[in-house]
């Protein structure tokens, strides 16, 4: 009973740490913008793509094993699915590649605001005086 006791403890803890939970907000949150980038990538390049290579689908392309008859189906290697996966795959990869450079280059616009240079140290003021008096004196 001891160790199932300690189990769900060490549980609690582990679920009650925040990179747990910062991590169950990122899934969230990568659910959310997985559909803004899957309706970007099929309802607005997608089109422009099929359009500017004429149309390729390559999901029907396979090799088939062995013929299909009313009472078997057919058995075949659907090469064609899996290319339009990667081909999908790749947008995606893409797109999202595109929108994560824009927002870094607006967040770095915002963060490239001149700083003023810090004042100089006691030290420093110091040696300055002292260098200025140096020049004065071999005059």
């Amino acid at each position: 009973m001891k160790r199932v006791k300690a189990f769900f403890s060490e549980f609690k803890e582990f679920i009650s740490r925040g990179s747990v939970i910062d991590l169950a907000v990122g899934i969230i949150v990568g659910g959310a913008f997985t559909s803004i980038v899957n309706s970007l990538v099929n309802d607005m390049v997608m089109p422009f793509i099929g359009w500017l290579f004429g149309g390729i689908d390559f999901t029907n392309l396979k090799i088939i094993i062995t013929p299909g008859t009313e009472e078997v189906a057919e058995a075949a290697i659907r090469y064609g699915n899996f290319i339009q996966n990667v081909v999908n795959f790749l947008l995606v990869a893409f797109v999202i590649f595109v929108m994560i450079r824009f927002i870094n280059r607006f967040r770095r616009k915002k963060k490239e605001a001149p700083k003023a240079p810090p004042a100089p140290s006691k030290e420093e003021v110091l040696l300055t005086e002292i260098r200025d008096l140096l020049k004065e004196m071999n005059k």
